[in-house]
């Protein structure tokens, strides 16, 4: 197979470490990904999520991401009635390049929300997760150019970038955190800002052998709903993260209409747009019930991608379960 030109770009950036976090358009439905302190932060005993992502599928298959977490919170009986101790599990699978390049992780994390008054409603918390990486190359499958012969590429001849490559496979422990406050004036909305830190300690990958480390990644994320009628809620959410040289700004909402009024689990439709500033825009589409909420977006690009990309850049699905006893607390969380 003849990898073309930015293929070959991209791993060549890949190899000296300053490549961009895999991350999602719905970050608000991977809270693990976003930020350590949403660990156990939501309103049940148990929440599932699930995110597939394909970037740029008209390149076939130059990314896709895909995760799954579960979190919950811990010892209730041990701790303030109003306080929220969280305990999450991450694994996260990217692969780049048709496979060529895989990334894969695995974590746990946890966090602690103080309550900051008497019925819970303002919370401010604290959250640390330590992750396992793996970063695999396939060099098998790259064709180099100075294995091209008068009669076509032969791969048995060897090329000298692939001699470059003395460490296929590296792994590493990584470290992140982050802070939360959110904020309700009563049951029916809830506001929040957190500030998360990736990669703390740099961990090193080369496949070369050089002194190459992971860019640590700062995001600032912000939300909230409120109701706008009686069966009308606008969710409104952003994040600001900045990689490295990279950085990335979105904002969006999106409407929730109401399909029965239920207060514990409730059934809504929901219809918005993300906005990534000078990338793309992003239609969303969702649908909850019976405590299971499922999204959908798609990036159409709007940057100078847009020709090579066919303003195709990418579809993503969500899938966030939570399960609430019918004696919950009621406390309004972060939803968006």
């Amino acid at each position: 197979m003849k990898i073309p030109a930015w293929l070959l770009i991209f791993i060549f950036i890949s190899f000296i470490g300053k490549s961009q976090d895999p991350h999602f358009s719905q970050f608000f439905s991977s809270p693990l990904t976003l930020n350590p302190a949403f660990t156990g932060k939501f309103d049940g005993n148990l929440r599932l999520a699930g995110n597939f992502r394909n970037q740029w599928p008209a390149f076939n298959n130059v990314y896709t991401t895909s995760t799954l977490s579960v979190d919950f919170p811990i010892m209730q009986k041990h701790i303030p009635e109003n306080d929220t101790w969280g305990l999450g599990i991450l694994a996260l699978t990217d692969k780049a390049a048709a496979g060529i390049l895989t990334n894969n992780y695995l974590g746990i994390s946890t966090s602690y929300h103080k309550a900051l008054d008497e019925n819970g409603y303002k919370q401010i918390g604290a959250g640390f997760q330590v992750m396992y990486g793996e970063k695999r190359l396939d060099y098998s499958k790259l064709i180099f150019e100075d294995q091209l012969t008068p009669f076509g590429f032969n791969l048995n001849v060897p090329s000298a970038d692939i001699a470059t490559i003395t460490k296929p496979d590296i792994k590493y422990l990584d470290i992140n955190t982050g802070i939360l406050f959110s904020a309700s004036t009563n049951n029916n909305n809830n506001f929040y800002v957190g500030v998360s830190l990736y990669h703390i300690n740099r961990p090193k990958e080369s496949f070369t052998g050089g002194d190459w480390y992971i860019g640590s990644r700062a995001t600032l994320s912000a939300g909230g709903y409120f109701p706008v009628s009686d069966n009308l809620t606008l969710h409104s959410s952003g994040i600001y993260q900045q990689q490295s040289k990279s950085s990335e700004l979105t904002l969006g909402a999106a409407l929730a209409a109401s399909l029965d009024n239920e207060a514990n689990n409730p059934a809504n439709i929901y219809f918005g747009s993300w906005i990534r500033i000078k990338d793309a825009v992003i239609p969303y589409a969702g649908i909850e019930f019976a405590g299971l909420r499922i999204g959908a977006s798609y990036d159409i690009n709007t940057s100078s991608l847009k020709s090579g990309s066919q303003s195709r850049g990418g579809m993503e699905i969500s899938l966030i379960y939570i399960k609430r006893p019918a004696d919950g607390r009621n406390i309004p969380c972060p939803k968006f």
